[in-house]
């Protein structure tokens, strides 16, 4: 039977293809800028049949209707990132955190500790072989459709088909059902004046024909805005949006120097504008692949000078850093930060950077703290970390003492709070 046949067998309605989910099954939803929205829309439409669901997910760039408190008893969502969608809900106990390093996620799934009744997922047309790509969300998505017990996938016109390990054959799902909408969009807007310095100070120390790991969002756009001088630099990166494809235009970014997949953009999803979509679309310089080998701290440490650039929310005068929470309050999540600070730490040459703001709520908050709030999580330990980076200046900690670690944090703090934090570190023992 050729694929084809097999192919037109599988289409159906979303009400059809989601009557298999019975009470207390746990669904894994397509994460990222994949999700599956009408599956998701006809989901919900179930809700009175259905009890005690399990909805399981990373960060998804989708609208979550499942977490509205009228679902309560029958939906309850677990997410393994946070995302804004979902973090009311969190904050307020009506769904679930798990924290997890992303490059773990997938065992999650293949060794049975978060078994997968039924996958939802987003994938693109067939080709003319009967492959499906997974478009713009590999990372976690093909691990859990693989460990699933059964796959129900919207077959989008618009999802483009990405390259790598990427791909599922139509006699592996289980149902099909065709859509055709717009994938969500990323913002795009120019970074303020402190990222813009923050940005300015990571390009200086990124030599030419670097690897670079970045997400989106503020800092890692002030970063790219800064490399227009810049050769030969390289992608492997659990994210990647707009940024890196001006630079790409512009002959920047090449990937000719990288010393693992050399000539090729490594990531785990995607998430920008249609002018991103368009371009990833076939591209064969773009491959994306599970985020057990893209965020593996081996592979990552397989790129000669791998720079890895992440963001905090605070940081201690020891060095340890919290970028999940604010307190106790769960924001977001573990990511990838540890995987490639520490892949960063292990490559030759390499630079594991954590780069933030000095202050928050209009220059009220210094986010250079004598503690970590209480209640904070340790996202990035002390240990690991190497260099951090605000708009005063870089503290560079690795191998340092506490003394030393406090007094160069102080000095890329606010001036404001230079001498509050001198006295704290003081009264602590630190100085």
């Amino acid at each position: 039977m050729n694929w084809e046949t097999i192919y037109r067998r599988k289409v159906t309605d979303a009400a059809t293809a989601l009557a298999c989910i019975e009470s207390g099954n746990r669904l894994y939803v397509g994460g990222g800028a994949g999700g599956p929205a009408v599956l998701i829309d006809g989901l919900c439409a179930r809700a009175p049949e259905l009890r005690d669901v399990e909805l399981i997910h990373i960060l998804t760039f989708i609208d979550a209707p499942y977490v509205d408190p009228k679902y309560e008893g029958h939906f309850r969502d677990n997410s393994l990132f946070i995302g804004h969608n979902v973090r009311k809900a969190v904050q307020e106990g009506r769904a679930d955190f798990t924290p997890i390093f992303l490059s773990e996620i997938p065992g999650l799934f293949q060794r049975n500790i978060l078994p997968i009744d039924v996958a939802l997922v987003s994938l693109s047309p067939p080709d003319e072989h009967g492959f499906c790509s997974y478009g713009v969300e590999v990372g976690t998505t093909k691990p859990a459709a693989e460990a699933a017990r059964y796959i129900i996938a919207e077959v989008n016109r618009q999802m483009p088909r990405t390259l790598g390990d990427s791909f599922i054959h139509v006699s592996r799902l289980n149902a099909i059902v065709e859509t055709d909408y717009p994938l969500p969009e990323a913002v795009q807007g120019r970074s303020t004046a402190e990222y813009m310095k923050i940005g300015q100070i990571i390009a200086e120390m990124i030599p030419d024909g670097a690897t670079i790991q970045m997400g989106i969002g503020s800092l890692p756009d002030a970063v790219l805005e800064n490399l227009g001088n810049h050769k030969d630099l390289g992608i492997h990166t659990e994210l990647f949006s707009d940024g890196v494809v001006a630079l790409f235009e512009q002959g920047i970014i090449t990937c000719s120097r990288k010393t693992f997949h050399p000539g090729k953009m490594v990531a785990g999803f995607l998430f920008g504008s249609e002018r991103l979509y368009r371009f990833v679309d076939n591209n064969p310089i773009v491959e994306l692949h599970p985020t057990e080998y893209v965020n593996d701290p081996y592979n990552i440490a397989r790129n000669d000078n791998m720079v890895a650039i992440n963001a905090a929310l605070q940081v201690d005068l020891t060095g340890q850093v919290c970028a999940d929470s604010i307190g106790p309050v769960f924001y977001s999540g573990v990511g990838g930060q540890l995987d490639f600070i520490r892949g960063a730490a292990r490559s030759k040459g390499g630079l594991p950077i954590i780069a933030l703001p000095a202050t928050a709520k209009n220059d009220t908050i210094s986010r250079i703290s004598p503690l970590l709030a209480e209640g904070s999580g340790v996202t990035t330990t002390r240990n690991d970390v190497h260099t951090i980076v605000t708009e005063y200046g870089v503290a560079s900690l690795y191998g340092k003492s506490i003394r030393k670690r406090a007094e160069a944090l102080i000095n890329i703090a606010h001036p404001n709070f230079r001498d509050e934090l001198t006295h704290a570190a003081r009264k602590l023992g630190y100085l």
